[in-house]
């Protein structure tokens, strides 16, 4: 290897580490973990699994008796004429007449077909279904934070492959100046060095705005500040041990949106047992103590006042409501029928995306390793190419060849690792296994 080359690139990887050095060290461990804290979605998913939380009561369910205070006050000015039997008559302008009735009532349904306990069940079957739900939030966005994360590693590998492909352009004009000087090449050769080194130069600036814009790309699904600035690690680790035998099984029991499918038929069950509970009777017993006052200007009676205390039950059953019943009862088996449906298809698409996520899965695994042996060759190549071209043996055009050869393969190399992670990521998610 060329001992120049190597001072050259070790001397800009040196500022390039030097400069992010300076910036926050953002891990993908501490990435997940403020978006965990901080995304806006998996907040909202949150608050709705707690709302479905609050609602799993006996009281929501219709178990417990209610309570009801009342007050009815009644006023009125009335002009009034009474004639009695004997024939006199009573007549009274603005007479007042006022009634104030007050108390408490209590009722409590004992017994509606077991139709209460279906719905308590019910409204546990949605809990379950919520945290499902928030499952399935975290996963998406956790998903996305790394793939968000593995970008910006890859293109942050990019930006240092540019850069040192910069000092070799810059090398190469110094040489063709220097050649040029002393008569060995023509200006020509100068100014084909001087214009690859302002191409290098754009694609730098070109993937500089790349990687910047990717940064806030994640500072968005981390829901912070968009100019925030950090670093991330220099490496993609994939991990190259996965079983489609073992995911699949895994996705049967983890995968959030086959979750909800399972439980959005136990909630269509539940429906069809609330459904069927209006065959029964209803009974509600009733009590209650009330408290009424009236007055009034014109008759006989002057004032009256009541207090006491009222109980009893009410019981009612539906004889004939026009087929509603079995219609309904009918909508809801097919509900039942709609939801395992829904099961299969879920299980299908899940198995099927599986499989396809792991053949490409398999392919981006063996492209690492030819991509890193395609590096290797590269990289030997250009050291041999810059050899020969400092003694003036090849033209300008096999160096820039042999430059953009190995530039190329870094780049392939480091988006070769990349797409297998987003494949591990893939499958971890179809899974529902991601670590976080």
């Amino acid at each position: 290897m060329n001992t120049k080359f190597l001072f050259f690139s070790l001397l800009i990887n040196f500022f390039f580490a030097s400069h992010l050095s300076a910036q926050e060290v953002l891990t993908i461990e501490d990435a997940m973990k403020i978006a965990l804290e901080n995304n806006f979605e998996i907040k909202i998913a949150k608050n709705n699994t707690v709302i479905s939380e609050t609602n799993v009561t006996v009281g929501n369910a219709g178990m417990l008796p209610t309570a009801t205070a009342n007050v009815v006050d009644n006023n009125n000015i009335t002009n009034s004429s009474q004639t009695r039997q004997d024939g006199t008559t009573t007549k009274l302008n603005n007479a007042k007449n006022n009634s104030l009735t007050y108390g408490v009532s209590l009722g409590w349904t004992v017994f509606d077909g077991m139709k209460m306990f279906a719905r308590f069940d019910q409204l546990k079957e949605l809990q379950k279904l919520g945290d499902a739900e928030l499952k399935r939030t975290i996963l998406v966005k956790i998903g996305q934070v790394n793939s968000a994360y593995y970008d910006l590693v890859q293109q942050q590998q990019q930006l240092s492959a540019l850069d040192t492909t910069i000092v070799i352009s810059k090398q190469r004009l110094t040489l063709a100046q220097n050649r040029f000087s002393i008569g060995k090449a023509s200006k020509l050769e100068v100014l084909n060095a001087q214009v690859d080194l302002n191409s290098d130069q754009v694609a730098l600036l070109r993937q500089k705005e790349s990687y910047a814009n990717a940064k806030i790309l994640l500072n968005q699904y981390l829901a912070r500040d968009p100019k925030i600035d950090f670093k991330v690690t220099d490496e993609v680790t994939v991990d190259n041990k996965l079983v489609l035998v073992d995911l699949m099984e895994l996705a049967q029991k983890q995968n959030p949106a086959l979750e909800a499918q399972v439980i959005n038929k136990r909630i269509a069950e539940l429906q069809l047992k609330q459904v069927k509970a209006d065959r029964y009777p209803v009974l509600r017993l009733t009590t209650g103590y009330n408290f009424s006052e009236s007055e009034s200007s014109l008759g006989f009676t002057s004032a009256t006042s009541n207090k006491g205390l009222n109980y009893g039950f009410n019981a009612s059953m539906n004889i004939f409501d026009g087929f509603n019943q079995h219609r309904n009862e009918k909508v809801a088996k097919l509900q039942i029928e709609n939801t395992q449906i829904a099961i299969e298809q879920q299980n299908l698409i899940l198995n099927t995306q599986l499989s396809t996520a792991y053949q490409t899965y398999l392919t981006n695994l063996e492209l690492i390793d030819l991509e890193e042996d395609n590096e290797a060759i590269a990289k030997q190549n250009l050291d041999i190419t810059l050899d020969k071209f400092r003694i003036g043996t090849i033209t300008t055009l096999d160096f820039r060849t042999a430059q953009l050869n190995y530039v190329n393969a870094k780049v392939r190399y480091s988006n070769a690792q990349y797409e297998a992670k987003l494949s591990e990521i893939a499958l971890k998610e179809l899974a529902g296994n991601i670590n976080f």
